[in-house]
């Protein structure tokens, strides 16, 4: 008798991610692709909705239509849901629902909890998506009221109240979608110092992480924060200031952005223009006729995104900042990477050194396909349309809406591997490793390099 040896295959916690995020997006275009979601009283094409509820759940911005005039309420209203949801992480909101209902948590929802928030151990996940969940509705709720006091006067109560509330999501997760109508965006607040500094503040606590926002509200002083939090304040801090500073200094005399503008507009268009780039995707100056060099410095903000365990994409900030002062301690001969009197392990370096080298290749390959595909497109169009689909930024040279039908297919595959994180992504599709109790190391061989 012959005996056949199942096996009992389980997903683990990067797959099923992955596989949560594409069933939201698959319900999220079904949805979309209705009717009743267009004004229009058609269907969008399938193309054309998998893409947007892509660009939804990823929080990135990117739109093949005007969200603002094509969308009806119900369109409208899949989109913030598919934002809301993108933004926490579908197994936040599986936990509100868990919540809800009175369902325990189990051992492998928590495993799948802490492949999600990017955490080191499973300790008090469920305490710290309690904390998510009622501080993301407080952020959003404050945010709503004061965006309200801006366009209820403008649009009337329900309908201002309504856009108070979606731009409010959308700035706190970063994603970007605006419902003002025409492609405009927030370009007619561009010196509203309401809409500025509560955007702003939306889309920055957004982008710093949970875990950091959570850390602050201890009103711990600078020095008692954790080394995680330190590195994503400080770096933040220098890439909105660096953002600030060639925004106002290359923008200053260009008619079409600051030029024409009040020194106050100039100063709210600019720090706008320094804290959008890294993964909100909203803009208040016309992004299509900033100078040469604005673009390609929005390029590098686009690729390194926000923070860990945050609504945002990118490559990540302590990324960028453990491989940068990896760097600084080759030149400078030392042994260990530093930073604020504590050392950074060595895996971390190794983890960082591949998320850059993945999304670099990522970002390569999907630009030299896409140069193919859409040959009718400047290259440097192409590119900065890449990269903020891999950062989940949503800014556009103008271009998303003509893009082919394989270039929508690959901007939406770029989308969601920037959101999940492109190591994610290849942790999921990696077979599982056999667990050797030999460990074989090999002698150690020298390669010369650089």
């Amino acid at each position: 008798m012959i005996t056949i040896e199942k096996k009992n295959y389980q997903l683990n916690p990067a797959q099923t991610l992955v596989l949560g995020f594409a069933s939201i997006i698959l319900i999220g275009s079904i949805l979309l692709n209705l009717p009743i979601a267009s004004t229009n009283g058609e269907s969008v094409g399938f193309i054309n909705s998998i893409f947007t509820a892509t660009s939804a759940v990823c929080v990135t911005g990117l739109v093949v239509v005007d969200t603002g005039t094509h969308w009806t309420v119900f369109g409208k209203t899949i989109i913030l849901l598919l934002i809301q949801i993108g933004g926490l992480g579908f197994m936040t909101m599986a936990t509100l629902v868990a919540f809800v209902i009175g369902k325990r948590i189990s051992l492998r929802e928590r495993l799948i909890m802490q492949e999600a928030l990017n955490q080191f151990n499973i300790a008090g996940l469920v305490r710290l998506t309690k904390y998510i969940l009622f501080t993301t509705f407080i952020i959003e709720g404050i945010g709503a009221f004061f965006l309200s006091l801006r366009f209820i006067p403008e649009y009337g109560t329900s309908k201002g109240i309504m856009y108070g509330i979606f731009h409010s999501v959308s700035a706190f997760c970063n994603a970007g979608f605006d419902i003002i109508g025409d492609g405009r965006s927030l370009t007619p607040y561009v010196d509203d110092v309401l809409v500025n500094v509560v955007v702003w503040l939306l889309i920055i606590i957004g982008g710093l992480g949970f875990t950091v926002i959570i850390d602050v509200l201890g009103f711990k002083k600078f020095s008692r924060l954790t080394l995680h939090t330190k590195l994503v304040l400080s770096i933040s801090a220098i890439l909105i200031l660096a953002g600030f500073i060639l925004s106002f200094t290359l923008e200053f005399n260009n008619p079409d952005t600051l030029g024409n503008l009040s020194l106050k507009g100039k100063f709210l268009g600019s720090m706008f223009q320094a804290i959008t780039p890294r993964t909100a995707g909203f803009n208040t100056l016309p992004i299509e006729k900033l100078t040469m060099a604005s673009k390609f410095f929005i390029i590098i903000l686009m690729f390194i995104g926000g923070s860990p365990s945050s609504t945002a994409g990118g490559i990540k900030t302590t990324t960028a900042g453990v491989v940068v002062l990896s760097i600084i301690s080759i030149i400078r001969g030392k042994g260990d990477t530093e930073a604020f009197n504590r050392r950074i392990p060595k895996d971390l370096i190794n983890r960082g050194l591949a998320i850059v080298a993945i999304g670099m290749g990522w970002v390569l390959a999907v630009t030299m396909i896409l140069s193919i595909t859409e040959a009718n497109h400047d290259f440097l169009d192409i590119f900065f349309e890449v990269v903020s689909a891999f950062g989940t930024v949503g800014l556009s040279l103008g271009i998303t809406p003509e893009l082919s039908l394989i270039g929508k297919v690959v901007i939406s595959l770029t989308m969601f591997a920037g959101r999940l994180g492109a190591l994610t992504i290849v942790f999921a599709l990696s077979r599982k490793r056999k667990n050797n109790k030999g460990l074989i190391r090999y002698p150690e061989g020298k390669v010369m390099v650089g």
